[in-house]
């Protein structure tokens, strides 16, 4: 009777120690999957990486999760082995959602808003007529106010720094790019006033003419209009002196032109040391003479421009 009650005590016991251990080990797994279905992580196979149901299920709740790195990964392994799926264009909008999600401000890197940008064009191209259609407009619009911001912000702070040359790199691709945005009037100011620094005035007198005829109520209209009177005054005095100057037999040094803006996408945000560097020398160039010291300072920075 005794050897029965003791078998009996540790039956008991072993069940109980197996009841808690499992307990645990259901708490541990629910705070690592943070409520989400469990099922669709743990024993992933084969099949279920196939699976659209399995795929989806898991980018949904990376996305969730605000890990859209993973998001971004399970959205486009679901496009890559179901393009025709009826869910195919709710994955790629969703995968362009993960990329703009991770856009931050405009003095971060903005790699994800082009990303994002690609990703919504790619939705209208490949899924016309998609029930997406008037969000992946909307984030368009966002995604090229974030670039014209970013740009305008960068060439404001080569502006300040005094790299004049590549400041107006960034005001150029602004104008060029979107010409239309509010964004433009700033972008048109401050490239007139770096032409000015650069001491190329007929380029500053054109572009402050051209924005104070375009925007008399901008909040720097009345600057520059004060700053092209002076320009205007000083032209003249600088004519007679060069016509009152002896014939040189070399003309002044004047600054380099701008090069026309390229595509946003492909601008940098500093243009490389090498674009800085002297070309060859012509056949017969003594090489122990020094070339002679350009007058105006295009950047004051180096190879930052």
């Amino acid at each position: 009777m005794v050897l029965r009650l003791f078998y009996i005590c540790v039956v008991l016991m072993a069940a109980l120690s197996l009841g808690c251990s499992k307990s645990k080990a259901s708490k541990s797994s629910g705070q690592v999957l943070s409520g989400t279905d469990e099922q669709i992580f743990i024993g992933d196979t084969v099949e279920k990486n196939y699976d659209p149901n399995v795929i989806m299920k898991r980018a949904e709740a990376f996305f969730d999760k605000e890990d859209y790195p993973e998001a971004i990964i399970e959205y486009q392994h679901f496009l890559d082995l179901h393009r025709v799926h009826v869910l195919a264009s709710y994955s790629q909008y969703k995968l362009a959602e993960s990329h703009f999600k991770q856009a931050r401000t405009v003095d971060r890197d903005i790699e994800p808003v082009y990303k994002a940008l690609e990703a919504f064009e790619k939705l209208r191209r490949d899924y016309p007529g998609n029930r997406y259609e008037a969000d992946a407009v909307e984030r368009i619009q966002s995604c090229h106010r974030f670039i014209a911001e970013s740009y305008l912000f960068v060439g404001d702070f080569y502006y300040r720094r005094e790299a004049y040359l590549a400041a107006a790199h960034r005001y150029e691709a602004v104008l060029t790019r979107y010409p239309d945005m509010d964004l433009a009037a700033d972008a048109l100011y401050h490239l007139a006033q770096t032409y000015k620094e650069l001491g190329a005035d007929e380029w500053a007198v054109e572009r402050f003419s051209s924005f104070t005829e375009r925007y008399p109520d901008h909040k720097f209209a009345s600057t520059g209009r004060s700053v092209l009177a002076q320009l205007k005054a000083k032209a003249p005095a600088q004519a007679f002196a060069r016509a009152s100057a002896p014939a040189q037999e070399s003309p002044p040094d004047i600054p380099t032109a701008i090069p026309p803006a390229i595509h946003a996408g492909a601008i940098p945000p500093t243009v490389p040391a090498s674009a800085l560097s002297p070309g060859p020398l012509a056949a017969g160039t003594d090489r122990s003479v020094p070339p002679p010291a350009m007058t105006t300072t295009l950047c004051r920075l180096g190879s930052w421009c």
